[in-house]
């Protein structure tokens, strides 16, 4: 099915096309962090902006920010007793990453290999405090290309938003196991598939011109590409890896050291927003939406359904297959496992990828996970609020711990 003019002006519109992640995966996936972290002031006065106690918040318009936009929405951080700025719209993980590491915004969710990246990389002093959501993700095709499972991508060109990420970690998991060897090349030979770097929102459009043949990403951008560009949905990235991590709550450790009740009192916010988001995703989906308080650049619909939609279709179509596990198209459970750290640690070196992977080689998962992650503030906020523990996800025996399930 192909988009007409009409239909990708407004899929440009609903997903603001000059929001572009090209510039930082061309900068990350290269090894230049570690220049433009430099080329900005990273030290003591570069966080005087965000040493008051007002709360400002940066974050890309996408589900994964949900948390902090109804943490925002409900008035969590007031009836927390902090002050708070209205959230800053960003539109490029460079602009996120800098106003960050500058001082500009104090809370923040990125990519759960970007906080790797930049404390191993390039000793960037960034906490993870909490995990913004679990799933979320999902890899598509084009209903044309007559792809029903993970061996049909020989020969075929599926585009990932950034090399290090979960989507991309999941998806060379699948094709490996499928018997389809995951390249970067332009002409993958038919036991290949040729993974590119692309801006979500050039996914959709691109998918519709038959420039690439399926694509990986966090929603909206798969329920967008069903909805409005004749993309299927190959299969769940949380149907693969169980209630997975993608984007994290991050806070420069400086605030953790400096400002420990500052800093609990933001995750308690955030907490109670992953609660009441977990247990109202329709509300929350529109609630975030263009047509109610404007937070993500797209209609009510495609959120609903990138928020809502894991029905009996999907298991009849094959991109649902592990239904037992119980998990949701995107859900939201705050606490950062260790055992998935460690996994996304190791799979991160095992990984294909472009740039410089230096900083990988012998770096412990086990000590990135006591070193990177703070685990008080998000173990306190639970105890606060125990009604996390009603999650289907969350194992009451042993809920701070659990066994990673990934497969196919």
């Amino acid at each position: 099915m192909a988009i007409s003019h009409h239909e990708h002006s407004e899929i440009c519109e609903w997903t603001q096309a000059d929001w572009t992640r090209r510039d930082t995966l061309d900068v990350l996936a290269r090894g230049g962090l570690a220049a433009f972290l430099a080329s900005i002031n990273l030290g003591a006065g570069a966080l005087h902006a965000a040493d008051d106690d007002v709360v400002r918040i940066g974050y890309l318009p996408i589900t994964d920010a949900t948390a902090l936009l109804v943490a925002h929405a409900k008035g969590y951080f007031e009836e927390a007793g902090l002050k708070v700025e209205p959230p800053t719209l960003v539109r490029s993980w460079s602009a996120l990453v800098e106003g960050f590491a500058s001082g500009k915004f104090n809370v923040a969710h990125l990519l759960k290999p970007i906080p790797i990246w930049m404390r191993y990389n390039n000793r960037f002093p960034i906490k993870i405090l909490a995990w913004g959501h679990t799933n979320g993700s999902g890899i598509v095709v084009g209903e044309v290309t007559g792809v029903k499972n993970f061996s049909d991508l020989g020969g075929k060109r599926i585009a990932v938003p950034y090399w290090y990420s979960m989507h991309n970690v999941v998806l060379q998991f699948a094709l490996r196991q499928s018997g389809v060897k995951p390249v970067i090349s332009d002409t993958p030979a038919a036991n290949e598939c040729a993974l590119q770097v692309l801006a979500p929102p050039e996914m959709p459009p691109a998918l519709s011109a038959k420039k690439i043949d399926g694509y990986t990403v966090a929603e909206p951008f798969n329920a967008l590409g069903e909805l409005r560009a004749g993309a299927r949905m190959l299969r769940f990235t949380g149907d693969i890896w169980k209630n997975h991590p993608c984007c994290v709550i991050v806070a420069h450790e400086r605030h953790t050291v400096e400002r420990p009740e500052w800093t609990q009192k933001v995750i308690d916010a955030i907490v109670r927003a992953q609660i009441f988001a977990s247990k109202n995703k329709l509300e929350v989906a529109r609630l975030i939406s263009k047509d109610d308080r404007g937070y993500l650049p797209t209609p009510a619909d495609v959120v609903v359904k990138a928020v809502t939609d894991y029905g009996e279709h999907y298991e009849a179509s094959g991109a649902i297959r592990h239904r037992k596990w119980g998990n949701g198209r995107i859900d939201f459970q705050p606490w950062p496992y260790p055992s998935a750290t460690k996994l996304i640690v190791e799979a991160m070196g095992n990984t294909i990828v472009e740039g410089d992977t230096t900083f990988l080689k012998g770096l412990d998962p086990e000590f990135v996970t006591n070193d990177l992650v703070d685990y008080r503030f998000v173990k306190a906020a639970l105890q606060r609020f125990p009604e996390w523990i009603e999650d289907p996800s969350v194992d009451r025996a042993n809920p701070f711990a659990r066994q990673e399930q990934l497969t196919l």
